[in-house]
């Protein structure tokens, strides 16, 4: 197990094509817009992430949906 984070395909997809997005952009609010976009999307992941992690220490096996449990194969 690597202890590198490697994205996946759809992600460098994502990614690529918004560094394309920003490097054809001259206009201003266009450029405000996108960047807004991303600190929120950074932010939300950032939550998600800390959400997880929560739930994890805290022994939760509720990490989907409070419906669904998630069964441990050892």
């Amino acid at each position: 197990m690597s202890d590198k984070i490697e994205l996946s395909f759809a992600q460098r997809f994502e990614m690529e094509k918004l560094t394309r997005a920003i490097d054809n952009t001259a206009d201003l609010n266009q450029l405000q817009s996108i960047a807004k976009q991303l600190v929120e999307a950074w932010h939300t992941q950032k939550a998600a992430t800390e959400w997880v992690i929560k739930q994890h220490l805290d022994g939760s096996n509720n990490l989907v949906h409070p419906q669904i449990k998630i069964i441990a194969i050892k």
